[in-house]
């Protein structure tokens, strides 16, 4: 990682320990190794690791900061974005990570280990095969916000109002959130100063307006 990106780690996140910071840098450069293997983020991505994938994954813990001993899934994790960088920023909160895909889900489990992050659980299965019950659920433009709904729902912890689902989406989608009530959007680039970021949101449903 460029001493240029550990910056603007520490000028975004400023409570940032250095055992983060290192882990950010290993998780770094494994996944350049790994995708010279294994291709989970495209050859033009790799080159923004750091912007596209790793500070994007962390613009959750913008919008919400877990609490301790929460559960979060990672449907459709890919390489394991966002639930890697997040399981790092979250140290006490346990992350499971899975996708239907076995190659990317075989990467997730290497960086993980590797690392040594001991709150990340990895699956090979879809999310319609899955069962469990957990606090909250991320995805990464996975599908329209309606379709991902859809597939995860049955595994939402409504027990509480506090927990829901946070959806990292670009673009235009505003037709597709018509039947949610009081979904939040939140743009990325108020938080962020990069142009990647101008067009992407994330989109926030609260289990309290599930009940």
């Amino acid at each position: 990682m460029e001493k240029a990106d550990i910056l603007l780690l520490k000028k975004y996140f400023p409570t940032i320990s250095e055992k983060q910071i290192n882990s950010f840098t290993e998780i770094f450069d494994l996944y350049k190794f790994w995708n010279t293997k294994i291709n989970v983020i495209s050859r033009k991505d790799v080159e923004n690791l750091f912007i596209r994938h790793i500070l994007h994954s962390l613009s959750i813990s913008k919008v919400i900061s877990f609490p301790e001993n929460k559960t979060v899934l990672d449907v459709g994790t890919g390489g394991g974005f966002p639930g890697i960088p997040l399981a790092i920023m979250f140290p006490d909160v346990h992350f499971t990570l899975i996708d239907s895909i076995a190659k990317k889900i075989r990467v997730s489990r290497e960086i993980t280990d590797a690392v040594g992050l001991k709150n990340i659980d990895t699956i090979q299965i879809k999310s319609t095969q899955f069962k469990g019950s957990y606090d909250f659920i991320t995805g990464r433009a996975v599908t329209a916000f309606p379709v991902f709904y859809n597939s995860v729902k049955h595994l939402l912890n409504r027990k509480e109002k506090q927990n829901g689902i946070l959806y990292l989406k670009g673009g235009e989608f505003e037709t597709e959130l018509k039947n949610f009530k009081s979904v939040k959007i939140y743009s990325l680039k108020e938080f962020y100063k990069d142009t990647f970021f101008e067009t992407k949101k994330i989109i926030y449903l609260s289990s309290e307006v599930l009940f």
